[in-house]
């Protein structure tokens, strides 16, 4: 998405949180996984194309915007995969959908009547086989599943997000690893959104108080420098 944060949020505000003494860059840890979240045929569509017309079969689909971030998260998937950090998908339950949607009949019924690979991860970035892909009813990727224990038994002290939705199941996520103390960062071109607005608004927010906003490039850097070193 062209725009980001640094573009939309006013001068005063970044003084307010400035002064405040919001925005610190954490520290992260050295033993990371990434979780890739949502990045289903559902989320992006079959091709890229505007999302004007990807909503017209895929209603939740973000269009040409989440293609691109598959770009940039290829080369983290990588870099963790060469260093041996875990890695882990979210997707939502192909069977009984409708019994899990709960509030999400009301807010957005369409959700209810999608292609029959709408939770199917997209093969560009099709898991491994030792990748761990955990089935999500909710937005954050710890509710109802047992991701906090599967990030405890391995060891792991910082989450690497990318995925979709920034402002929705990317923001929940992020809260909730920030919640059980685990460093987080979130790889700015490797997440994506529906809405550029919301995208920019919500790395913003995620950058002031939960997590490390940082781009790919930097992201793959971490996870191979640091591994090697936890590994000498």
């Amino acid at each position: 998405m062209p725009e980001t944060w640094r573009d939309v949020v006013p001068e005063a505000d970044l003084k307010v949180y400035a002064a405040a003494g919001y925005g610190e860059r954490g520290k992260p840890g050295r033993r990371p996984a990434v979780i890739v979240i949502d990045v289903t045929y559902g989320f992006v569509g079959r091709e890229p194309k505007p999302i004007l017309e990807s909503i017209k079969d895929y209603p939740n689909s973000c269009g040409e915007d989440g293609w691109k971030a598959l770009e940039a998260i290829a080369p983290v998937l990588a870099a963790a995969r060469d260093a041996g950090a875990p890695v882990f998908y979210t997707g939502g339950l192909t069977e009984q959908f409708a019994l899990n949607a709960g509030r999400w009949r009301e807010k957005h019924p369409r959700t209810l009547s999608q292609p029959s690979d709408a939770h199917r991860i997209v093969e560009e970035l099709r898991p491994g086989e030792e990748d761990v892909i955990v089935r999500k009813t909710k937005p954050s990727a710890f509710f109802g599943t047992p991701l906090v224990s599967n990030l405890v038994d391995l060891g792991v002290d910082t989450l690497v997000v990318t995925g979709c939705t920034t402002s929705g199941c990317v923001r929940a996520t992020v809260i909730d690893s920030f919640s059980y103390g685990f460093h987080t960062v979130v790889v700015e071109d490797g997440v994506f959104d529906r809405g550029r607005l919301s995208h920019a608004v919500n790395l913003f927010d995620m950058e002031q108080k939960y997590a490390d906003v940082l781009p790919s490039s930097a992201v793959a850097a971490y996870l191979t420098t640091t591994i090697q070193r936890e590994n000498a």
